[in-house]
């Protein structure tokens, strides 16, 4: 029968190599201050006027929503992931805090893909495995990030539409 001291070393030297394989893993042009250097847009979604973050470079795509609270994407809010043409977008709730419901659009802002309550990748199984276990969608130039609940409360389907007001 093993010591408590026998199970628990080896439990925390892997807990110690999860946690520094996930800082290695980040890339440099990610940080961990706030999305005040996101550009802001405004998109419409349906009847509905969204107030969206840009990730419209690769740092910003990277960097996403990672470590923000649920607070700071509130309902009128979103995320907008924009790419210079078609094709598939995977995406990936590493360092995330809260779920999402994630849209996938096609150029023309015709809904391709919706995604629903999208869980964050939170414990350190979850983190190592999470780049692989996203979810994407094919022929998709835009995808938009929101709070858990937006598609069913407001009745978004694919039959939605995503007019881009400005971005």
């Amino acid at each position: 029968m093993p010591t408590r001291l026998q199970v628990l070393i080896p439990i925390s030297a892997a807990a110690v190599i999860v946690g520094v394989a996930g800082m290695l893993s980040l890339p440099s042009e990610v940080s961990i201050e706030s999305n005040s250097n996101f550009l802001m847009g405004t998109v419409q979604l349906d009847d509905k006027l969204l107030q969206v973050y840009l990730a419209d470079t690769e740092p910003r795509k990277m960097r996403g929503l990672m470590w923000e609270s649920q607070d700071f994407l509130a309902n009128d809010k979103g995320m907008l992931f924009v790419f210079d043409e078609p094709g598939t977008r995977s995406m990936w709730m590493k360092n995330m805090q809260f779920p999402l419901d994630i849209l996938w659009f096609d150029e023309n802002g015709n809904v391709v893909s919706i995604e629903k309550n999208v869980p964050p990748c939170i414990t350190p199984l979850e983190v190592m495995s999470c780049k692989s276990v996203g979810v994407s969608a094919d022929n998709a130039q835009y995808v938009l990030e929101l709070t858990a609940g937006y598609v069913d409360k407001y009745k978004v389907t694919e039959n939605s539409q995503l007019e881009l007001i400005s971005i």
